[in-house]
């Protein structure tokens, strides 16, 4: 996220007005609910993890531990348990 001047892009006024609420700090405008991306949207992370999480139960179908699979991948043990009991229900 990058920042932009608000003398820029607001009218004086409108800059006077906040100023009562806010003087000198920054302060964040949240998109419109209409043009919020969805969580992973701009990379390929969504792909990424269900790949690792295929690859772990396939792990743990061919015998490993919960205990091997928290050292094999960086994750907690109660991770690897979600990731388990998600991919055993098919989601």
């Amino acid at each position: 996220m990058s920042y932009r001047s608000a003398e820029k892009v607001l009218p004086y006024e409108l800059i006077e007005l906040i100023q009562q609420y806010v003087d000198g700090d920054y302060l964040y405008i949240p998109r419109k609910e209409s043009k919020r991306k969805k969580w992973g949207e701009n990379t390929a992370i969504k792909q990424e993890l269900e790949e690792r999480n295929t690859a772990i139960f396939e792990d743990y179908i061919q015998g490993l531990s919960m205990e091997e699979l928290a050292e094999k991948y960086f994750l907690s043990e109660k991770s690897i348990q979600r990731v388990v009991y998600q991919k055993r229900r098919g989601s």
